[in-house]
C-alpha cells in the first residue's frame, strides 16, 4: 500500500532548495569563469573542450553511483539524501577556496574535477528529493523551483565576474584578484545554502516494511553498478528518447558555454585573449550577459508549470528549446554588446525548461524506489553527450569552423533546432487521461 505524502507549503518546498543555489553559484562560475582562468593560464582554443572533460566525466561516474547509494540510504537523523548534499558541498566548498590559487593550465584543470566531483555528489540527489517528498500535483512546482534557484546562483555568479573587476583590481600570482573573490564567495555559498536546506527539510522516513528490505540488500562494492546496469535495462522508453534530445541539447550549451567569452571578443571588441585588458573587459560582460540569461531563467520558471500542465510538458520544452536556438543563432552577430540581452533572452527561457521540464516528461514512468538511481541516469544522458563534445568539438571547431568561436556559438544553435523537433517526437504519458481513466 503506498503512503500518501504530506501537502508541503510553498515555503518548505523553497527552504527544501535552497541548498540548490549554492550548488549552481558552483555550476554558474564553471560556465563563465573556467574558460577565461584557462585563457589566462595560456590554453589554446583548440585545448579549450578537453580542459572541460572533468564535468561529463565526473557527472557520469559519480551521480548514478551516488543515485544508487541513496536509494540504498537511510539514517535516523540525516535521512536519505542529505548525507549526500553535505558531503559534496564541503568537497566542493574546498575546491572553490583552492581553485584561484592555480599556477598552471593542469592545476587548474585537476582542481575542476574535485570542484565537479562535489557539485555532482550534492547535485543529484536533489532530483531524487523532489520525487520522494512531493505528491504528482506539487512535483512541478519542486522541480521548477530547482529552476528558479539555477536561475538565482548563476546571476549571482555571473553577477561577480562584472562587479569584482571593477572593485578589486590587480593580480596575484597567475590569476587576477577579482578571481578570488568570485570563488571565496561560491565556496561561502555552497556549504551555507546546503546547511540550511538540510536543517529545514525533513525527509519522509522509510515504512517498517522498507525499513527491513534496505537493511536486507546486498551491500558489496559492486552492487551500486549492478543497480545502475539493472536500471538501464529496464528503462522506460520515454527515458530513451529524452536521451536523443538530450545528445543536442547538452553538445550545443557545451559548446555555447566554452566559446561564448571568446565570441563577444571578437564580435563587440575584436579581441582575443592576447589582449588581456580587453578581453577581461569582454568576459566582464559575458557574465553580465549570462548573469541576465539567468535572471530570465527565474523570472520564468514558476509560469512554465501553469503553461506545461496546460499545454503539456514536451510541447513547452520543445518551444523553450526553439527560443534558445534563436537566441544562439543571432548571438554571434551582434557587435553592440547591449543587444546581446536580446538574444540571450532566449536562452534565458530554454534554461528554465531545462532545469525541470524534462523531469516531468518521465517521472511518471519511473517507479519510486528507483528515484535516486533513474535521475542519475537522467544526468547520464546530459554527461555523455558533454564527453562526446569535449573530445570531439576540438577537432570540429579548428578543421570546420576555423577556431572562429563565433561559428561554435550558430553551430549549437542549429543542434538545439534538432532537439526541439526531435523533443515534439517524445510519446509521453498523457495525463489527462490517465486521470480520466484512474
Amino acid at each position: 500500500m503506498l503512503r500518501s505524502k504530506p501537502k508541503l507549503s510553498f515555503w518548505q518546498i523553497l527552504n527544501m532548495n535552497v541548498g540548490f543555489f549554492g550548488i549552481q553559484y558552483s555550476f554558474g562560475l564553471q560556465q563563465s569563469a573556467v574558460t577565461p582562468i584557462y585563457d589566462f593560464l595560456g590554453a589554446s582554443p583548440d585545448q579549450i573542450p578537453i580542459l572541460h572533460l572533468a564535468g561529463p566525466v565526473t557527472g557520469l561516474l559519480v551521480q548514478p553511483v551516488i543515485g544508487a547509494l541513496s536509494d540504498k540510504t537511510w539514517h535516523p537523523k540525516l535521512g536519505r539524501r542529505k548525507p549526500y548534499f553535505l558531503i559534496g558541498a564541503i568537497l566542493c566548498s574546498l575546491a572553490l577556496i583552492a581553485f584561484p590559487f592555480s599556477s598552471s593550465l593542469w592545476m587548474a584543470a585537476g582542481l575542476l574535477w574535485i570542484l565537479d566531483a562535489g557539485n555532482n555528489t550534492a547535485m543529484e540527489p536533489y532530483r531524487a528529493l523532489i520525487a520522494d517528498s512531493l505528491n504528482e500535483d506539487q512535483r512541478p512546482l519542486g522541480f521548477q523551483m530547482q529552476s528558479f534557484f539555477t536561475g538565482l546562483g548563476q546571476v549571482l555568479a555571473n553577477l561577480s565576474l562584472f562587479v569584482f573587476p571593477l572593485i578589486i583590481v590587480g593580480t596575484t600570482g597567475s590569476l587576477p584578484n577579482w578571481v578570488y573573490a568570485s570563488f571565496f564567495l561560491g565556496a561561502f555559498c555552497s556549504i551555507a545554502s546546503i546547511l540550511w536546506s538540510n536543517s529545514k527539510t525533513k525527509e519522509i522516513p522509510p515504512t517498517q516494511e522498507e525499513l527491513e528490505a534496505l537493511k536486507s540488500e546486498k551491500k558489496g562494492v559492486f552492487e551500486p553498478l549492478v543497480e545502475i546496469v539493472s536500471a538501464i535495462k529496464d528503462m522506460p522508453k520515454v527515458m530513451w528518447q529524452l536521451a536523443l534530445v538530450y545528445l543536442f541539447q547538452w553538445y550545443a550549451l557545451f559548446c555555447y558555454w566554452q566559446n561564448s567569452s571568446k565570441s563577444v571578443a571578437l564580435s563587440v571588441w575584436n579581441a582575443t585573449p592576447d589582449n588581456k585588458e580587453l578581453y577581461s573587459e569582454a568576459v566582464g560582460w559575458t557574465g553580465l550577459v549570462n548573469g541576465w540569461y539567468n535572471v530570465v531563467t527565474f523570472l520564468v520558471a514558476f509560469a512554465l508549470v501553469g503553461f506545461a500542465k496546460r499545454f503539456s510538458a514536451k510541447r513547452v520544452h520543445a518551444f523553450c528549446l526553439l527560443l534558445a536556438a534563436v537566441g544562439f543563432l543571432a548571438f554571434p552577430h551582434i557587435e553592440n554588446k547591449n543587444l546581446l540581452f536580446f538574444a540571450i533572452t532566449g536562452f534565458g527561457i530554454g534554461w528554465a525548461s531545462m532545469m525541470g521540464i524534462p523531469y516531468l516528461m518521465v517521472v511518471s514512468d519511473i517507479p519510486k524506489e528507483r528515484y535516486g538511481v533513474y535521475m542519475g541516469i537522467i544526468n547520464m544522458m546530459i554527461v555523455i553527450p558533454m564527453i562526446f563534445q569535449t573530445v570531439s568539438f576540438g577537432y570540429i571547431l579548428k578543421h570546420f569552423l576555423n577556431n572562429d568561436p563565433r561559428h561554435a556559438i550558430t553551430f549549437a544553435g542549429i543542434l538545439l533546432i534538432v532537439a526541439s523537433v526531435l523533443t515534439l517526437l517524445m510519446k509521453t504519458k498523457n495525463k489527462e487521461v490517465e486521470e480520466v481513466t484512474s
